[in-house]
């Protein structure tokens, strides 16, 4: 077969047919661009496109309007919020980056100690509404544990920037305590959450599976939008939160294996082939920090496509509620 003939032929819609293989491909390139210097130009010269796969999906509303030139733009990260953002007059649905947005504050209105402080208070006040057999209850104390511990941390001077350090501290507490709210008031969190609000009651299920439940849906789902919301918050990018996200994270990987030693049953309980044991030790706290701030970067990158950074945060939130429901197995 040669080159040549395995080029497609084109359909008078717009599609293309491929001989080699016999399918109708309905691909159609989508230009995201912005009119010209010299104004819209005439919609004979123009051609609104359309992609159905991502049509479908509910990437793109509308395609790309008429009268809009095909030539390559991109956007400032000034632009790619607020109502005059291109995405909006393109037609895009603005309620993703509105969902990603929740917590973005302007430039300077940073995080302080008194802001831990708060969401530490908060805290305390749920271990002292919930019973202490509540699975929520268990991930709540473990994280009043670290949150203590970090605002310990950030008041000694261990952060070298102790305003990024709180404010991160902050956003990604709050991503928690809105979770809880939303459930609470009787509507849908997160879907990496509701795996633990669902089986928080259940006799089954050990202390050790809530409490690795809950730091799975934080890491797995939270932790990279509250980076997000931290460089919103502080006007920088990610890379200018590495230090102080590397800190928090050794932070939480020393915790972690006390949160085990405390969690676990003793070992004339707990034999070799318990599946707690396998549960406890499929799941690595390090390797999930590590896929969080990858997904912090790239949710950065597509800051200025909203409805592909909504998609990417949704995948995120699917996936860690998957790993969620497994790690609540019940084992006794």
């Amino acid at each position: 077969m040669s080159v040549v003939g395995a080029l497609p032929s084109a359909r008078p819609d717009g599609s293309h047919h491929w001989p080699a293989f016999g399918a109708q491909l309905p691909l159609r390139l989508v230009s995201m661009t912005a009119p010209g210097p010299g104004g819209p130009p005439s919609a004979a010269s123009t051609r609104t496109v359309r992609h159905d796969d991502r049509r479908r999906r509910g990437l793109f509303r509308g395609g790309v309007p008429a009268g809009v030139p095909r030539r390559p733009v991109f956007v400032r990260s000034d632009e790619a919020s607020g109502p005059s953002a291109p995405w909006r007059a393109w037609g895009w649905d603005a309620a993703p980056m509105d969902r990603i947005e929740q917590f973005a504050l302007p430039p300077g209105a940073a995080g302080t100690g008194t802001d831990v402080g708060a969401v530490i208070e908060r805290m305390r006040a749920f271990r002292s509404d919930w019973p202490p057999g509540d699975g929520l209850a268990v991930f709540n104390q473990v994280y009043l544990t670290v949150t203590e511990a970090i605002a310990r941390h950030i008041t000694d001077g261990a952060f070298r920037d102790r305003e990024a350090a709180s404010a991160l501290d902050v956003r990604f507490a709050e991503r928690y305590l809105t979770a809880v709210d939303t459930a609470v008031s009787g509507g849908r969190p997160p879907d990496c959450w509701r795996p633990l609000f669902q089986y928080r009651h259940h006799p089954g299920v050990h202390p050790m599976q809530f409490a690795l439940a809950g730091i799975n849906a934080h890491i797995g789902h939270d932790l990279a939008l509250a980076v997000v919301d931290t460089c919103r918050t502080l006007g920088c990018a990610p890379a200018d939160l590495e230090e102080e996200f590397d800190r928090v994270g050794d932070l939480l990987v020393m915790l972690e294996e006390q949160i085990r030693d405390g969690l676990m049953p003793g070992p004339d309980l707990l034999k070799i082939a318990d599946p707690l044991t396998h549960l406890a030790g499929a799941w690595s706290l390090e390797r999930a920090r590590e896929a969080s701030w990858s997904a912090a970067r790239v949710l950065w990158g597509l800051r200025g496509v909203p409805p592909l950074a909504e998609e990417f945060r949704a995948r995120m939130d699917a996936g860690a509620g998957l790993v969620g429901r497994f790690l609540l197995t019940p084992c006794r």
